[in-house]
C-alpha cells in the first residue's frame, strides 16, 4: 500500500483559460503551470498567463515553464505574471539556475530528461543548486517538444538513486498508471499535462477532477 510522509504536491501543466485553471485549483492541485515555448500546443502569452496567474494568486503556487529561454524573454514573462516558480525545461547549467534565482529571487524547478539508469547521474550536479527536480521522459524521436510527448519512462529507474533527493515524476501519467507510478516512484510530487487533455493543447475539465479526485483518494488510503 502507498504510504506518504508528505502531502504530495500535484502540478497540472500546459494551462490557457480560465477554466483549467479553475478545474485544477478546485481539484486540489498545489501547482499549476503554464508553458513558454513557442513549439508547444500549449504555449501561452505572458501576459495572457499573467491574468490566469493572478486568479490563483494565494491558491496554488504557479510555475513558469522555459526552455532554454533568453534573459529579455524571461525578465518580460516574471514582469508579467509574477510566477511563485520558474521552470528550465532545456539544457540549462547549474550555473544558469543560479543566475536566474540571484537575477529573480525566485525557487527554480529543472527538468530532466531520462530513458536510461545513466541519465540519471546529471542529477548530482544540480542538487543543492535547482529546488525541486522533475524527471521526464526522454522525447520520441522527432519530437520538438521536450515534455509534454505522453511518454513514460521506466519508473524503477529512479530507485537506484544514490540519494533521494525531491522531484515531482512526468511523463505519460494518467488517471490509469498513476497509483502504479505512486507505488514505484515514490515522488514528492507529479506533473500532468497531456493525461489531461482531449487534445494537444486542449485541457479536459472532466480529465482534470478525475485525475485529482483520484490521487487524492489514492493518497489518503494510503496515509490510513
Amino acid at each position: 500500500m502507498l504510504e506518504t510522509a508528505m502531502p504530495l504536491d500535484i502540478k497540472i501543466c500546459g494551462l490557457k483559460t480560465p477554466e483549467a485553471v479553475d478545474a485544477a485549483i478546485n481539484g486540489g492541485a498545489t501547482h499549476l503551470g503554464f508553458i513558454f515555448f513557442e513549439k508547444s500546443p500549449r504555449y501561452v502569452e505572458p501576459e495572457i498567463a499573467g491574468g490566469l496567474a493572478k486568479a490563483a494568486r494565494g491558491r496554488a503556487k504557479t510555475v513558469a515553464v522555459t526552455v532554454d529561454a533568453e534573459d529579455d524573454f524571461i525578465d518580460r514573462i516574471v514582469s508579467a505574471m509574477q510566477p511563485d516558480m520558474l521552470q528550465l525545461h532545456g539544457a540549462e547549467s547549474p550555473a544558469r539556475i543560479t543566475g536566474l534565482k540571484q537575477r529573480h529571487g525566485l525557487p527554480v524547478m529543472k527538468a530532466l530528461s531520462i530513458r536510461s539508469a545513466d541519465d540519471l547521474e546529471a542529477a548530482s550536479a544540480y542538487e543543492g543548486v535547482a529546488d525541486m527536480l522533475l524527471f521526464d521522459a526522454k522525447p520520441p524521436r522527432g519530437s520538438e517538444l521536450p515534455g509534454g510527448n505522453g511518454v513514460s519512462f521506466d519508473w524503477s529507474l529512479l530507485t537506484r538513486l544514490d540519494r533521494a533527493p525531491r522531484y515531482m515524476l512526468s511523463g505519460g501519467i494518467t488517471v490509469g498508471n498513476v497509483d502504479e507510478a505512486l507505488e514505484v516512484a515514490r515522488p514528492a510530487g507529479l506533473d500532468i499535462s497531456s493525461g489531461v487533455e482531449s487534445a494537444p493543447g486542449v485541457k479536459d475539465i472532466a480529465k482534470i477532477s478525475e485525475f485529482l479526485t483520484h490521487v487524492s483518494k489514492t493518497t489518503m488510503a494510503g496515509a490510513a
